[in-house]
């Protein structure tokens, strides 16, 4: 997930900068993540 979060600053700066959870599941053989944003834009 951290490459998740590196992204989200690259594209907005220090304004990206977040918190974050993440849960992990061991799945056998396959690799799976979803990533879900709750953003807000202020005009």
């Amino acid at each position: 997930m951290n490459i998740a979060s590196d992204f989200v600053v690259e594209v907005f700066g220090e304004i990206g900068k977040h918190t974050r959870t993440a849960v992990g599941v061991s799945v056998p053989h396959n690799i799976a993540a979803s990533i879900y944003m709750i953003v807000e834009i202020e005009d």
